[in-house]
Parts: structure tokens; sequence; C-alpha cells
């Protein structure tokens, strides 16, 4: 009975196929930005908190902040018959902040000092102007989830003896020295030469790095032991501007502790704070970077985001149970004498329910998989023609089935129970 009560309602369906299309079409879209836009939502999302978790959920992060304003330098010089000034601007961490957070806090199981430095960076008629380049300790190998690739990392011996040795990142080694090998080779950093001992994979480009550089290619990173940096290049920088000439003194760009129990990391973070604050004369030198916060930050705002897309698109599907409900009141009564010659037949009100309960879950079900298809099409159009990543679930999918064909049930409800409770002598009446 089912199975023919099936036929009947695709054949009614079949008899009107454009206003059964369109009809359709409310779903069909519906179901399509449903799944378009919790897929889109969901690469943009996870890139975020893949960067975050990157950075390392059991790490805590000081950095370095230049003063946005400062009124007086710890030496400056300046007179009205000059036509140029200098100082010396002092600011951010040091390394007795190093050695009074190893001895302070209990819960830091690794802590990494980083010196971030510009330079030139040559290697025969290839140069990288104003690289990246980190004065560092083995440990960031570890630190920072970084993979080795070819040769080898820094050793403590490299430390020990301040080596002029250096470790290229991927985007560096390509740039600096295109097919060649650049194991063994020679690398000039500023006026100083350094010998290549190791290649890193490459890395996804997205992270932060030492100096707060946003979104920085850290793919084009250098890395030297952090002694070899202090010795050769110091802690002096100069920076020439129209009629000034400004020097920075920042012995460390960068802390990262590493904490033993992923519980305590953010009472280790106030623990850092509390200490730092008692050092630095200004509060404004200086940042503390949480990874572990930001990460859960993010993923409140994934749900928060993929809660308001859904609703968004769910707006979508309800205007498509309304398209739903619409037709088939008119369908009702268009088909007013059909009803009333199958009552009078010995149809009952069940079978004429089941009858246009059937074809509004055609119809729902039907939308909800061309849906599908759109709503699959749509991430893949966009990832190959903006390159914005896009991730499909597949308990959207299911979900915004499973709401289409529920919603086509449920709006249908009223035309159908409508339909079936017609006397059928006024529907034999019926002109």
């Amino acid at each position: 009975m089912w199975w023919v009560t099936l036929q009947l309602g695709v054949r009614n369906l079949l008899l009107h196929k454009l206003r059964s299309f369109l009809t359709m079409l409310g779903t069909i879209l519906g179901v399509g930005s449903v799944i378009a836009m919790l897929a889109i939502g969901e690469g943009s999302k996870r890139k975020a908190v893949e960067q975050i978790r990157q950075l390392g959920a059991t790490n805590v992060i000081i950095r370095s902040v230049k003063p946005e304003a400062e009124d007086e330098g710890e030496d400056s010089s300046s007179g009205s018959s000059q036509q140029t000034s200098s100082r010396v601007l002092e600011y951010g961490l040091k390394y007795r902040d190093l050695e009074r957070l190893r001895d302070t806090l209990p819960t830091v199981s690794h802590s990494l000092p980083i010196s971030l430095l510009r330079k030139d960076a040559a290697h025969g008629r290839r140069r990288i102007t104003n690289a990246r380049i980190l004065g560092t300790t083995p440990a960031i190998l570890k630190v920072k989830n970084l993979t080795l690739h070819r040769g080898r990392f820094l050793t403590d011996t490299d430390l020990r003896i301040t080596a002029n040795v250096c470790v290229v990142a991927a985007g560096a080694a390509q740039r600096l020295f295109g097919y060649e090998d650049p194991l063994h080779k020679d690398l000039l950093l500023g006026s100083n030469a350094y010998r290549v001992v190791g290649v890193l994979q490459s890395q996804s480009s997205g992270n932060e790095r030492p100096g707060g550089a946003a979104q920085a290619n850290f793919n084009n990173d250098i890395y030297i032991p952090i002694t070899a940096a202090q010795r050769r290049f110091g802690e002096l920088q100069m920076i020439i501007r129209a009629g000034s000439m400004d020097f920075e003194r920042t012995q460390l760009s960068e802390i990262t502790l590493t904490v033993a129990d992923e519980a305590m990391v953010s009472q280790t973070a106030a623990m850092a704070r509390a200490i730092l604050s008692k050092t630095h004369t200004r509060d404004n030198d200086y940042e503390i970077q949480v990874p572990l916060e930001l990460l859960r930050q993010a993923e409140q705002e994934k749900r928060i985001w993929n809660l308001v897309l859904g609703s968004i698109a769910g707006i979508a599907l309800l205007v498509g149970g309304i398209g739903i409900m619409n037709i088939m009141l008119a369908t009702v009564t268009e088909r007013t004498r059909e009803i009333g010659i199958r009552r009078a037949l010995g149809a009952r009100r069940r079978d004429i329910t089941a009858q246009f309960l059937v074809e509004c879950t055609v119809l729902s079900s039907t939308g909800g998989l061309l849906g599908i298809v759109v709503g699959i099409v749509i991430p893949i159009v966009v990832t190959k023609m903006s390159e914005i990543e896009t991730v499909l679930s597949w308990w959207a999918v299911f979900l915004a089935f499973g709401i289409s064909v529920a919603t086509g049930i449920m709006f249908g409800m009223y035309p159908a129970r409508r339909a079936a409770m017609m006397d059928p002598i006024d529907a034999l009446r019926h002109e």
C-alpha cells in the first residue's frame, strides 16, 4: 500500500514539473547554504585554531614590545645648532629576567630565550634583505615544534664555543641557494660568515613568531646560536630616519616557558606577570601570550560562529518549508474532487493524509539531495577560485538533510490533515 501511495505521489508531482521544482528550490538553497557556510566557516576557524595550537598548548610566550611613545632615552644628545639627533632606547626582556623566571617558577620544564636580529642574508648573488635571524638554543626545535629536514640542528657545543653555524628554514634555503645543496655552504649574515649545518622542513606560514610579527613567513627564518648573536651582533641596533639616528637596545626578543602540567599554564603566566612587573619600570615594553587561553577562546568563537552560520542558513530551510506548505495548500484546493472521489470509493482519512505527506516528503527529500550536491560543489569552487580553505563536515550534511525532510513533513502535515478532513459530499460537489 505504501509503495502504491509513493508511486501515486511521484506521478502527481511529475504532472507539474516546473511547479514541483520551484517548490523544491527553497529546500535546495537552504540545504546547500547550510553545508557551504558551515564548510567555509569550519575551514577558516580550523586554520586559526591550528596556528594557535602550533604555538604550543603548554607554552607561555613573553615578548618584548617597543613602547609606542617614549619621551626620553637612557642616552640622548641634541643641540639647537645640530640638524640631527640621536638617542638610545632600551626596552624589553633581559637576560636577568630569564634567570629570574628559571629560578622562581617551579612549574617550568624548559625556558627558551630568543634574540631577533634583522640583517641582510646573502650567498653569492642571492640575497634576502632584512632577513629574520633568530639567536636561540637547541631547545627551540622541541618547544616550537620545528622539524629538521636535513643535516643537524644547533647543539650545546655550538653555544659553548659561539660557533659561526646556522640552520636555515626551507624558504630561506630556496631563496638563497636555489637548487644548490645548502649543507656545509657559507652564508653571509651582515658582515659575518656562517656555515649552514641544517635545513628545516617547510612549515605552515600563518604562525606568529618572535618580535610580534603576525602572519610572518617563518619559512624564511635563519637560526644561529644565541651566544654567537650576542658576540657577533651585540644588543644595539641603529635605526636611521630623516633627520635623526636612533639606537635601540633589546637583549631578548622572546622568552618561551614550557609548563610541565597543562593545568598549571594559566597560573604560571600569572606568576610570570607578577615577577616581571617588579623588575620592569614600565609594563608596556613586554607582553605575555598564553596559546592555551587563545586556543580555548578560538574554539569557543568557532562554536558560536558555526551556530550563527547555521542559524542564518536555517532560515532558508524555514522559507523552503513555508513554500512547500503554500504549494500543498493550493494543491489540496485544486484536487478537491479527486479527494472526494477517493473517499467515495472507500479511502480512509489516514490514506488521504498519507498521500499528501508522501508528496511533501518526496519534495523535501529530493530538494535535500539536490541541496547536498550544491553544498558540496560550492566549497570546492570557493577553494579553487579564492584559495580559501574549506572543511566539509559530514555531520553538517546529514543534519541539513534531516532538517529538510523534517521541515517538509512538519509543514506538510497541516495541508494533509486539511485534505483528509474534507467531507466527501462537499468534495464531490466542488467545481
